[in-house]
C-alpha cells in the first residue's frame, strides 16, 4: 500500500494530550535519557533492570498503539514538533527514506555528538555526508562479513582473549564486566589505532568523558580543548598508520575534500563501547540456554585459533546470531532517531517539517501482541538476511544509515565468544534467568560468571 495516497494532504497527525505526553516522557523517553544515550550510567542501568523500566516502556507503547492503531503520534511537546513511529511499516519507510525526507541528521543528536565528533557522517547533510559515509563504509568494509583485514585482526583477539583468562585464573575463576571490558578496548584500541594504542587508556578515558558531557547535549558548553586533544590524538594515528590498523587502512581509500578521516573514527570508538556491552549479554544469553552453549561451544572448538596465512572466517553463525539476539532484546540504540526535512504525508494526516521522528526499538524487538518470540532467545530469526516484508528488527538500524560497521562488530565480537567458551566453561552466577520470559533489561555491568 501506497503511505501518500491519502485525499488531504493538510490533515494533521494524530496528537497525544498533554498527560498521555507526560506519561511518555515518564516512561518511555525520560528512562532512556536518564540511563544515558551517548555512554550509560551504571546506577540507572541498575535501576532500570530493578524496575522494569524498559518493560514499563514497552507496555506503554502499546497502550498507545492500542489506542492510535498505525500513528505517527504526535506528541504535545511545546516548542518543538515531535512524532513517535507506532507501525512496523513506519518504521521501515522512516529508515529506507534517509537522508531525504527523514534526515539522520536530528537535531538533539548533533547537539551531542558535538562533544566529541562534530564532523561525523551522522550528523553531516548533502556532500559532505556523501564523502563521509563512502569513507566509513570503505574503510569499515560494510558489505562483506569478513573484514579484508580480518587476518591481522584474529590474532589481536586471540592474544587478549588469552590475557583475559590468565586474568580471569587468576581471580580465582571469576569474570566481571570490568575486566572483560579493559579486554575489549585493548582489541578495539589495536585494532582501530594499532598495536602501539594498546595501553593508551587515557584515550579511552579521554573519549568516556566527552561522550558524559554528549549526554548533556546542548545543556553543557562542549570542552573544546579535550575535544580537540582527542582528534589529536587520532591524527596523529592516522599520520602513523600502523600497519594491519583500521587507520592505515583508512589512509588507502579514496577521499574526498570534505571526508573529514579523523573525526569518523571516534563514532567507531564509541559504538565498539556499546558492541562489548551487547557480547557480554550474549554469553550470559548462552549460559542460560544449555542446548545452545553446548552447542555454540562445540562451534567454538572447531574454529581453533587462526594459522599463519590462513584466510579467517566468521567464528560460527550461532555466535553470531547470539549477539543479534542480545541487541534484539537489548538494544543498545534503544531510541533511533531522524528529522523531517520537509512535510510528509501518511495514511491519518501530515508530519511537518522539522519533526524529531522516535522509532522505540524495544517496542518493535518485544510486543508480545504480534511476536511469539519477544520475551524469548530465538538465534533462528537471524538464519536469512531480514527484508522490508518482515517485522523490523533493527540491531544496526536499517536503510541507508544502516551501521557500516555491523559486520565488523560480529566478527570481534563472535571471535572473543569463541575463544573464551572454546577455552572454558561458561556459567552465569549473577542472574537467574528463565528462558522463557527474559527480562526487559540485562545489566551488563553487574553480570558476573564462573569460568572453568
Amino acid at each position: 500500500m501506497n503511505d501518500t495516497s491519502i485525499s488531504s494532504v493538510h490533515n494533521p497527525l494524530p496528537s497525544a494530550g498533554p498527560l498521555e505526553t507526560v506519561q511518555v516522557l515518564r516512561d518511555v523517553i525520560g528512562p532512556m535519557v536518564a540511563k544515558g544515550p551517548i555512554i550509560r550510567r551504571p546506577t540507572m542501568v541498575a535501576a532500570s533492570e530493578r524496575l522494569d523500566l524498559d518493560g514499563r516502556a514497552v507496555s506503554r507503547m502499546q497502550t498507545l498503539s492500542d489506542k492510535y492503531g498505525r500513528g505517527p503520534l504526535m506528541l504535545n511537546i511545546p516548542g518543538r514538533p515531535v512524532a513517535l513511529i507506532l507501525d512496523p511499516g513506519d518504521v521501515h519507510r522512516v529508515l529506507e527514506g534517509s537522508p531525504e525526507p527523514f534526515a539522520a541528521e536530528e537535531t538533539l543528536k548533533r547537539h551531542a555528538l558535538k562533544h566529541f565528533e562534530p564532523k561525523t557522517a551522522l550528523i553531516s547533510d548533502g556532500t559532505e555526508r556523501a564523502q563521509r559515509r563512502r569513507l566509513n563504509e570503505k574503510t569499515l568494509d560494510h558489505d562483506h562479513p569478513v573484514h579484508h583485514m580480518a587476518a591481522s585482526f584474529m590474532p589481536v583477539v586471540e592474544q587478549e582473549t588469552e590475557l583475559l583468562l590468565e586474568q580471569v585464573q587468576a581471580a580465582g575463576g571469576a569474570l566481571e564486566y570490568k575486566s572483560f571490558y579493559d579486554a575489549w578496548f585493548r582489541i578495539v584500541r589495536r585494532v582501530v589505532l594499532g598495536d602501539s594504542a594498546r595501553t593508551d587508556t587515557p584515550l579511552t578515558d579521554l573519549m568516556e568523558s566527552l561522550r558524559r558531557d554528549g549526554n548533556w547535549a546542548f545543556f553543557k558548553p562542549v570542552a573544546t580543548r579535550g575535544r580537540s586533544a582527542l582528534l589529536d590524538e587520532i591524527q596523529n594515528a592516522l599520520d602513523r598508520a600502523e600497519p594491519g590498523s583500521l587507520a592505515a587502512f583508512m589512509t588507502q581509500q579514496p577521499q574526498g575534500s570534505e571526508a573529514q578521516p579523523a573525526q569518523q573514527i571516534p563514532q567507531w570508538l564509541f559504538a565498539f563501547d556499546p558492541a562489548g556491552m551487547a557480547t557480554f549479554r550474549a554469553l550470559a544469553l548462552l549460559a542460560a540456554h544449555p542446548d545452545s552453549l553446548r552447542a555454540a561451544t562445540r562451534e567454538s572448538r572447531k574454529v581453533g585459533q587462526t594459522e599463519e596465512g590462513e584466510k579467517p572466517t566468521p567464528a560460527t553463525p550461532l555466535l553470531r546470531s547470539t549477539v543479534l539476539e542480545s541487541l534484539r532484546l537489548w538494544p543498545t540504540t534503544p531510541m533511533i532517531l531522524r528529522e523531517t526535512t520537509t512535510d510528509v504525508r501518511f495514511t491519518h494526516g501530515v508530519m511537518p517539517a522539522g519533526t524529531s521522528v522516535l522509532v522505540f526499538t524495544p517496542f518493535f524487538h518485544r510486543d508480545d501482541r504480534h511476536l511469539d518470540f519477544a520475551h524469548r532467545f530465538a538465534p533462528e530469526l537471524w538464519e536469512r538476511p531480514r527484508t522490508r516484508q518482515d517485522w523490523p528488527l533493527v540491531p544496526f538500524s536499517a536503510g541507508p544509515g544502516l551501521c557500516p560497521g555491523r559486520h565488523l562488530v560480529l566478527l570481534l565480537a563472535s571471535k572473543i565468544m569463541a575463544e573464551l567458551l572454546s577455552q572454558a566453561t561458561l556459567h552465569l552466577d549473577s542472574h537467574s534467568l528463565d528462558p522463557e520470559k527474559l527480562p526487559g533489561l540485562l545489566n551488563n555491568f553487574s553480570l558476573r560468571f564462573r569460568l572453568s
